[in-house]
């Protein structure tokens, strides 16, 4: 485990059990971390790092942890321990267009810029399919060895009548794991000039 995985997993058990953050403020002190990036969940973290990867960029060294707070309702406490009520940490987050609301009033609270918050129209996934094409998609999916997983997926009677772009969404979220695996992959083969607004312009602020 990195020190940054160890951080992360810190703020974790803090903001969820609501014991002492001795741990926190040590491993903060120590690395030293001066930025984190709050995302809805863990597919999203993994396509950030992969983006950052393929940059040369290596976020942790950085000062930089991209934290994966269990959904959008929970960046208000995750802003208050993290941001300048708590650590004093710059704070910067990447949300699905449905969920700002709750972003910017989190923000708001622990006296965060509200510039920092990059949003997604629907979400990271429907962003990176689009950017990506379906053709492209289902060549990555082929190449991860899902294919046949993907069109016993098409057969199925509810995905009829769906645009491609959504069946693909909506398969990766079918089976544990999945979202995660493709945040991955899907961003680490974006094309250096084509990447999704929300994503390009939240590296670019790190």
């Amino acid at each position: 485990m990195t020190d940054m995985e160890a951080f992360r997993n810190a703020v974790t058990a803090w903001a969820t059990t609501g014991g002492p953050g001795g741990s926190v403020h040590e491993l903060a002190a120590r690395l030293p971390v001066r930025t984190a990036v709050l995302v809805e969940g863990p597919s999203d973290v993994a396509a950030v790092n992969a983006l950052a990867e393929n940059r040369g960029r290596n976020l942790a060294a950085e000062g930089v942890c991209v934290l994966s707070i269990g959904g959008a309702m929970s960046v208000a406490h995750y802003a208050r321990l993290l941001g300048s009520p708590g650590l004093g940490l710059r704070l910067t987050g990447l949300c699905d267009e449905a969920e700002r609301a709750y972003y910017a009033r989190g923000f708001e609270r622990a006296g965060a810029e509200q510039q920092s918050i990059f949003v997604c129209a629907a979400d990271l996934e429907d962003e990176l399919i689009r950017v990506l094409g379906v053709t492209r998609v289902e060549e990555l999916v082929r190449a991860e060895g899902d294919l046949r997983a993907l069109k016993t997926f098409l057969r199925q009677p509810a995905q009829r009548g769906r645009a491609p772009q959504q069946q693909f969404r909506r398969f990766l979220g079918t089976k544990k794991g999945r979202k995660i695996h493709y945040g991955r992959v899907l961003a680490g083969a974006l094309d250096p000039g084509r990447v999704p607004a929300p994503l390009d312009d939240l590296l670019a602020s790190l």
